[in-house]
């Protein structure tokens, strides 16, 4: 990543946290103070989102881009924390090099391949074809709708710009989540992962959700899973006191 922050905390145990698609770092800083006393926590923004550099396709996509410059932040055991499309990195990262990860908190991972779930691919396929008609204004108001939780009349022009923008990643991103095409539910990844695992879900997020964690759950060697009150999918945003208390109890396991 050619851009990233670190919040303070104890430098003996790092952790690495991942933003979700239209999010940026700067969200993990309240749940990095609340957890200074156990970890450091850095959080690298993915390319297209808050100061990195733009997004520009080439040989490879988007998801496998984002692995490989997280994977080079790592020269330790550390603690992985992601959410949304930041979640299936670290979870691809897990898979990849169980050795790496000293614990794994997955905050609504958004691996949509775990499971069947025609409505959500339905809405992902209407999005991609708005996209595709140059309607990416709409497309991207759909899927705050549903993903955001944010009232997109109340965005600033510059938000909704960047947001419309942002959207072509989320397309391009959605073809790693739908069909899995980086093996990361293959035949004994997930169980080779021997750290602790939490799935964190909220009560309001959509129902693919729980059936993503349940999927992930039943093949996962030592996992735990918890579900915050009141919350939807943005809950590292809307809920971190919350949040951070969860990822303690994981972070105390490993």
């Amino acid at each position: 990543m050619t851009h990233s922050r670190t919040w303070r905390g104890r430098e003996d145990r790092p952790a690495l946290a991942l933003h979700c698609m239209m999010g940026n770092a700067s969200y993990w800083r309240p749940i990095a103070a609340e957890l200074e006393d156990l970890v450091q926590i850095t959080a690298p923004d993915m390319p297209g989102h808050g100061p990195a550099p733009a997004w520009h396709a080439g040989d490879l996509d988007y998801h496998t881009v984002v692995t490989r410059q997280t994977a080079a932040l790592i020269n330790r055991p550390l603690d992985l924390i992601g959410h949304s499309f930041g979640a299936t990195v670290a979870l691809r990262i897990a898979v990849g090099a169980p050795e790496a990860v000293r614990s794994l908190t997955l905050i609504e991972p958004v691996l949509f391949a775990a499971t069947d779930a025609p409505e959500n691919a339905a809405q992902l396929a209407e999005i991609r074809g708005l996209v595709a008609a140059g309607q990416a204004t709409e497309a991207t108001r759909q899927f705050l709708d549903i993903w955001g939780g944010l009232d997109w009349a109340s965005q600033t022009p510059a938000s909704q710009e960047r947001l419309t923008r942002q959207i072509a990643l989320v397309v391009e991103g959605n073809d790693t989540l739908l069909h899995d095409s980086a093996r990361i539910l293959r035949e004994g990844g997930l169980e080779s992962i021997d750290a602790p695992v939490l799935l964190v879900m909220g009560e309001h997020s959509p129902p693919v959700i729980p059936a993503i964690a349940e999927a992930l759950a039943e093949r996962l060697a030592d996992v735990g899973r918890a579900t915050i009150e009141g919350a939807g999918h943005m809950l590292p945003i809307t809920h971190p006191a919350q949040l951070a208390g969860l990822i303690r109890l994981n972070l105390e396991r490993a």
